[in-house]
């Protein structure tokens, strides 16, 4: 049984690390799935500080990943209006089926809430989607860093217990 839960609490690291650029799986999530599924392993101590931290951290930068990109846009100039067609375009590139959508979506809305809602000039638009594209590059880069963190966080956990485990 505990070949199996380290298998699987590896494969979701995996997944969360792959699952950090790739928008159609939740990455860090999957990631902090993995770490806990050590903890069903009936030799291993329960760590609710470890479980609870990482949760923490998990569930900041999800939120983080929808306020980067805005605060991208409002650095380069764009209005509340460019922020929220940040955020907006961000979650319709999640769920509309076109290639690259989570890559374009921020970007569109940024430059379409400042051209059409704000009335900004299409130069200064242009500035504030790609400060939204700065933005999302900018949380996706910290996502990737925190599963690759996870990742090795579960390999000192199996390492550290491993006399535990494999007795």
């Amino acid at each position: 049984m505990e070949y199996i839960l380290i298998a699987l609490g590896a494969i979701c690291c995996l997944i969360g690390i792959l699952g950090s650029f790739l928008p159609i799986l939740p990455g860090l999530p999957i990631s902090w799935l993995g770490l806990l599924l050590i903890y069903f392993i009936p030799e291993m101590e329960f760590d609710y500080w470890f479980l609870g931290i990482t949760l923490a951290v998990t569930l900041l930068l999800l939120i983080l990943g929808y306020i980067i990109p805005a605060q991208g846009t409002k650095k380069y100039g764009g209005s509340k209006a460019g922020q929220i067609g940040t955020t907006l375009g961000l979650v319709l590139g999640i769920f509309i089926p076109i290639p690259m959508g989570i890559l374009i979506g921020p970007f569109l809305g940024a430059f379409i809430g400042e051209v059409f809602f704000n009335g900004t000039e299409s130069k200064q638009a242009l500035k504030a989607a790609i400060g939204s594209f700065v933005g999302f590059l900018a949380g996706t880069f910290i996502n990737i860093l925190a599963a690759l963190v996870f990742m090795g966080l579960f390999i000192h956990k199996i390492w550290s217990n491993a006399s535990i485990i494999f007795d």
